[in-house]
């Protein structure tokens, strides 16, 4: 199986910052062709991808419909895979695209492995990489993750966040009390050697006017270097909210990448490589780039 390992360039010095909680948008560049062969990157990797669910399934692991698990992080078994994940396997060719709004509900948060906070919802390793332009690995840089729960609402404790004066609770939680007392689905990493972070977390739901996405935030020296967001397909996003046990009592999303009101016409470049590991759980991953 063969994957388009799809990654953001952008240039340090156009950095700007946020102004009344949305960042601005400066010029980047998206590095569209380094391509990853995911099926040497881990044996547990199911030969199906996530855009393609109905066939290449177990079935000694359907905990629900086309082998995904359910019920959260706890069900997840199997390791992440290695970092030929990211191996590139043909030459690679830029186009400029743009980064992305941070959004209005972003407060900043803790250093964890696992950011689901005991949430229910279809398991996911998260894997990002940071490379410069030589894709050479960026080691020791904060990468920042925030997303919404299986039923599109934010969590909102702010107690402990040294950086919430943007956030809109009303918003982003419901006003939900759950939300208000949580701080799920949020989470820093350190990129390593390699580049690299792993979380486990789980696929988010949906919420009215957006595409099911995630939001990262990359910083050095407590400077940001990019603010994004990255999506998944519409194939795969209806399939799993219209049949997945803990997302079909919302159904199908009012929004697919279409329509919506922050990706670009360029959506492709903003999408998660996807597959399904042996214990079915989701693997998401993306590489990321960096210019001097």
């Amino acid at each position: 199986m063969t994957k388009i390992d799809n990654v953001l360039l952008v240039n340090r010095r156009t950095i700007i910052k946020a102004v009344a909680g949305v960042s601005a948008i400066p010029l980047v560049f998206s590095f569209m062709g380094c391509g990853g062969s995911s099926s040497d990157s881990s044996s547990n990797l199911n030969t199906g991808t996530s855009d393609d669910t109905s066939d290449d399934v177990s079935d000694d692991i359907a905990d629900t419909t086309d082998g995904w698990a359910s019920g959260g992080t706890s069900s997840m078994t199997d390791d992440f895979p290695d970092d030929s994940l990211f191996d590139d396997t043909s030459a690679c060719s830029i186009t400029l695209t743009q980064a992305l709004t941070e959004g209005p509900c972003y407060f900043q948060s803790e250093y964890l492995d696992d950011i689901s906070d005991e949430q229910t919802g279809l398991p996911m390793m998260l894997c990002l990489q940071l490379v410069d332009e030589s894709c050479a690995p960026l080691s020791g840089y904060e990468i920042e993750v925030w997303h919404c729960d299986v039923d599109g609402i934010y969590s909102g404790d702010t107690s402990s966040s040294a950086d919430s004066s943007n956030f809109n609770t009303s918003f982003c939680t419901g006003n939900d009390s759950d939300a208000l007392q949580s701080q799920w689905f949020r989470g820093i990493a350190v990129t390593d050697a390699s580049g690299r972070i792993n979380l486990k977390s789980c696929f988010p739901g949906w919420y009215s006017s957006r595409a099911i996405h995630i939001h990262f935030r990359i910083k050095q020296n407590n400077s940001d270097e990019l603010i994004s967001q990255f999506g998944f397909s519409d194939t795969f996003v209806q399939d799993i909210c219209v049949n997945h046990t803990d997302y079909e009592h919302r159904g199908a999303p009012d929004t697919l990448l279409g329509s919506d009101t922050v990706f670009s016409s360029d959506s492709d470049s903003y999408l998660f490589n996807t597959a399904q590991n042996s214990d079915g759980s989701l693997l998401a991953y993306k590489r990321i780039m960096l210019s001097a």
